[in-house]
């Protein structure tokens, strides 16, 4: 399996196009900016998405969204604690400065728990609030896609709406520190990093 993180926009977030080797099909997470260089990727890969996951509705993640799906006519997952995020885009947008496109539309929301295999890939979904109330994980096999959730040597932060400290930290150490040291784990923002090496020197898991 191959997961491609492409930083993208203005906050350099960490979109991902994963697909197994050798398929011309693959599934997008939170492609949200700087379409080119995902489109470019697809390109050169003879690669066809089947369906949009995103980890959380903060502008970042989600910023142009609907125009990739609108190119590809896609199904977009996720969960419903992040609609007021979602419906609230054109002002998060504002808050920032930013032009946004249109918010894109749900087709069906994600649960934790929640088990799919579209494109060849088989994953399971982990709901993990705290960063934002809906955040969610998506776990493969040996590999864990966090979002916001947790980082190379930090956590996700709290600050932003519905941010809640306490619940991320509990949402870490009960959906993420329970999996193999030997997981890799794919933030939204910065390196990769494992479960193994976050629970050995992430000073906000001790």
């Amino acid at each position: 399996m191959i997961i491609n993180q492409i930083a993208v926009g203005p906050f350099q977030m960490n979109a991902a196009v994963i697909h197994q080797q050798g398929s011309d099909e693959c599934i997008l997470i939170d492609p949200s900016d700087d379409l080119e260089k995902i489109y470019a990727y697809l390109d050169k890969n003879n690669l066809t998405p089947k369906a949009i996951f995103n980890t959380h509705a903060h502008i970042d993640h989600i910023r142009f969204l609907s125009l990739v799906q609108e190119k590809f006519n896609l199904p977009f997952y996720l969960a419903e604690e992040e609609l007021p995020l979602l419906d609230a885009l054109q002002k998060q947008g504002a808050m920032y400065g930013l032009e946004t496109a249109p918010a894109p539309k749900v087709t069906a929301n994600l649960k934790d728990g929640q088990k799919y295999n579209i494109a060849g890939l088989s994953f399971s979904v982990l709901h993990a609030p705290g960063h934002s109330p809906g955040s969610m994980c998506f776990l493969f096999e040996k590999d864990v896609i966090v979002g916001d959730v947790l980082f190379y040597d930090s956590i996700g932060r709290t600050d932003l709406y519905m941010g809640d400290y306490g619940r991320l930290i509990e949402s870490i150490k009960t959906k993420l520190m329970p999996l193999d040291d030997d997981v890799a784990v794919y933030p939204g923002h910065g390196p990769a990093t494992t479960i193994g090496r976050e629970r050995q020197y992430n000073s906000f898991l001790r």
